[in-house]
């Protein structure tokens, strides 16, 4: 099922102006330095010597160092810059599940994230996974590249199972920049959720996991005699729903969600959880609130 356009309506957008406001008078940059990376370049802030080579540029030689040994020295700074911001956005058929769809919130939680990062100018990259990378936004920098966003978000179609660990690696080893890495998925993966984590954590991105349920998943009304299929392998089975059955459910699946935020909270990852029916505004504000979105 496709998003429709009305998931970005005219009401979406000013929550998204609401949010850059609280977010700007919440934390107004005490969380910038977090979010720069350092590179030997020509900054101001000195860093090391090395020996000149030819074609390094002579106008950062230290001529002292040279009248002292005779030979050419190089001064090296460090240089600061901006990290990229990764939105990997599972699309898998798993997604496409509850009303609303599991899919559709994560389309505006990506989209207000999004926002929040053009209004204060980073460069901002979306990736929608399933089985493997089936789309991706080029870096995109300034406000007004939103509705660039919106349409990307809107075209995207869920389906396929799920394979984030094969998706990031392929993401991961092209040229890559490290960067914050927004995980937006239900996690619902064969090879489970660590080895996927496990990639981005390799190639040193800073990491925040949005972790989005369904109601329908989390207190499923389901009795009698039924056939369930998996919207992703299509595997079927036959049960019989007894109260037996829904307390084994409904403890295999707190363990999950257990297993998942202690995973993050042991490689100290950004984690935040939620069902669609929560208000998206309220999430951000509790993503904010972690500190390690908001420069």
């Amino acid at each position: 099922m496709s998003a429709t356009p009305t998931i970005f309506d005219d009401e979406f957008l000013k929550k998204l102006e609401y949010l850059n406001i609280i977010s700007k008078r919440l934390f107004a940059g005490q969380f910038k330095a977090e979010r720069r990376a350092r590179k030997r370049g020509t900054g101001l802030e000195f860093a090391d010597y090395r020996a000149y080579v030819s074609g390094d540029d002579f106008r950062h030689l230290d001529w002292k160092a040279y009248l002292r040994l005779n030979r050419l020295i190089l001064k090296l700074f460090e240089e600061e810059e901006d990290l990229p911001i990764y939105f990997f956005v599972d699309v898998s058929q798993s997604m496409n599940f509850g009303e609303p769809s599991k899919l559709d919130y994560a389309k505006r939680v990506a989209a207000a994230l999004c926002y929040i990062g053009l209004a204060n100018l980073d460069r901002i990259n979306i990736i929608a996974y399933a089985d493997k990378v089936r789309d991706e936004l080029p870096p995109q920098r300034g406000k007004g590249r939103i509705f660039k966003v919106f349409r990307f978000l809107s075209e995207v179609t869920s389906g396929g199972a799920t394979n984030a660990r094969d998706s990031f690696r392929t993401y991961c080893t092209s040229t890559r920049r490290r960067g914050l890495a927004v995980v937006i998925s239900d996690f619902f993966d064969g090879s489970g959720f660590e080895p996927a984590l496990d990639i981005l954590r390799h190639f040193r991105h800073d990491i925040f996991v949005v972790h989005i349920a369904s109601h329908e998943e989390i207190e499923p009304h389901l009795r009698g005699e039924l056939l369930l299929v998996d919207s992703e392998s299509n595997q079927a089975r036959e049960i019989t729903i007894t109260p037996a059955l829904m307390a084994a459910y409904h403890a295999e699946y707190t363990k999950f969600c257990e297993q998942l935020e202690a995973y993050c909270w042991k490689y100290q990852l950004g984690y935040v959880r939620t069902a669609t029916d929560f208000p998206f505004e309220e999430l951000i504000l509790k993503v904010f609130r972690q500190g390690r979105f908001v420069k």
